[in-house]
């Protein structure tokens, strides 16, 4: 059993609570334990720190707290914005949606679901630099088109889309846009105004929440069709009693984010250039996926030529390091990532990618030590390769 510390590097699977956020959330257990559609005293309390909580939210995104509606996590509000607008626009004959060959699967599984209903998706591709093009979301709009669902930012390689200018294209063309911003929201600054989408996904466990909370930003002047039937919670648009707990987890972790933003980003940036520029220089054979600059502050997403993802991953948890071959949400699956292949890896390439995932507690220290262990355990796991035959010169 390994005796050091674990380093966790795996941010975008998942972060760890914040001890303010923890604070905050107890009471929500303990005095104010109500109902909050209760009408007493410890009910009425839940309310308010649940209208306080969908306030803060709004703060932060630039919304009204009519436009926040609480999820039981991002792939619910996911689902919500893409099979609410598809059903709701059908009955004018829209039955076409867009969306890119890279999203999450909690968007790509949701089109592929309406596909099997008879909807027509379309599946923009993305350079090899990990973008979709605005250009090409304009060229693929037709008089049928409901949605376009494009990520603010790739959860495995970390590229930042340009959503402002893909909204703008929505809006010339009268087409509503859905972001999921699951990723971004406490890495980048979102402000759905300045985005110009009419919905928008984030969940809280992605920037020190709580699990099993999300949110979907809902414009004022749409009304997709609810995802949830049952009581009238969330002004009759999701039902099912509210997780007051883990909504004021989410609006606290949300708060946290958004006061330290820049700093947490310079940070997590600065741990992300160290690993990358080592690496690329120290280890033969290796590539950066996805556009050095335009990726999310905490991503490092790089191959390892002629060895498999999960070997090294074995490899550094054995030293005590977190890490990952990609979407926790896709971990029990042995076909190479989607995401890569889509920027044109090849699949051997695809199956030797490590993703590096930076967070506000992680230390230039524990990035030196993921570079010391890199740096012993590759070229030991290579000796032993069949496949691999040096660098290419």
């Amino acid at each position: 059993m390994n005796s050091q510390p674990v380093i966790y590097l795996d941010n975008a699977a998942t972060t760890p609570v914040a001890p303010e956020v923890l604070a905050a959330m107890i009471p929500c257990l303990e005095g104010a334990c109500g109902n909050p559609s209760s009408h007493y005293s410890v009910g009425y309390e839940a309310k308010e720190r649940l209208d306080a909580a969908r306030a803060a939210v709004a703060r932060v995104l630039n919304a009204e707290p009519g436009e926040i509606f609480f999820t039981g996590c991002g792939t619910e509000a996911d689902n919500w914005a893409i099979k609410g607008t598809a059903y709701k626009l059908a009955k004018k004959g829209k039955k076409h949606l867009i969306t890119s060959a890279f999203e999450h699967h909690a968007v790509l599984h949701s089109m592929m679901a309406l596909e099997r209903e008879g909807f027509e998706v379309t599946y923009l591709p993305v350079t090899k630099d990990g973008f979709v093009r605005p250009e090409d979301v304009a060229a693929a709009i037709r008089p049928d088109t409901a949605l376009v669902s494009v990520m603010m930012a790739n959860n495995e390689i970390g590229t930042l889309q340009p959503i402002r200018e893909i909204a703008a294209v929505c809006a010339q063309k009268g087409v509503w846009c859905h972001t999921d911003a699951v990723q971004a929201v406490g890495a980048v600054p979102v402000d759905v105004k300045e985005l110009g989408v009419q919905m928008l996904s984030l969940s809280a466990h992605k920037f020190n929440g709580p699990k099993g909370v999300g949110a979907l930003y809902i414009h004022k002047g749409i009304l997709p069709y609810s995802f949830m039937d049952g009581g009238g919670q969330e002004t009759r648009r999701r039902a099912g009693t509210e997780n007051v707990a883990g909504i004021v987890g989410l609006a606290t972790a949300l708060e946290l984010a958004a006061a330290h933003l820049d700093e947490r980003a310079a940070h997590e940036r600065q741990l992300r250039d160290y690993v990358i520029g080592r690496v690329l220089k120290n280890i033969p054979g290796t590539t950066l996926n996805g556009d050095a600059g335009r990726r999310l502050p905490g991503n490092a997403n790089i191959s390892f030529a002629g060895l498999e993802g999960e070997t090294i991953l074995l490899d550094l948890d054995m030293h005590g390091i977190c890490a990952s071959t990609g979407s926790a949400c896709n971990s029990d699956s042995l076909d190479p990532s989607h995401v890569l292949l889509s920027i044109g890896l090849p699949h051997e390439a695809a199956h030797g990618t490590m993703r590096f995932s930076f967070g506000p507690q992680n230390t230039m220290a524990e990035a030196e030590r993921l570079c010391e262990v890199l740096e012993e355990i590759i070229p030991r796991r290579r000796a032993m390769s069949p496949v691999w035959h040096g660098p290419i010169k």
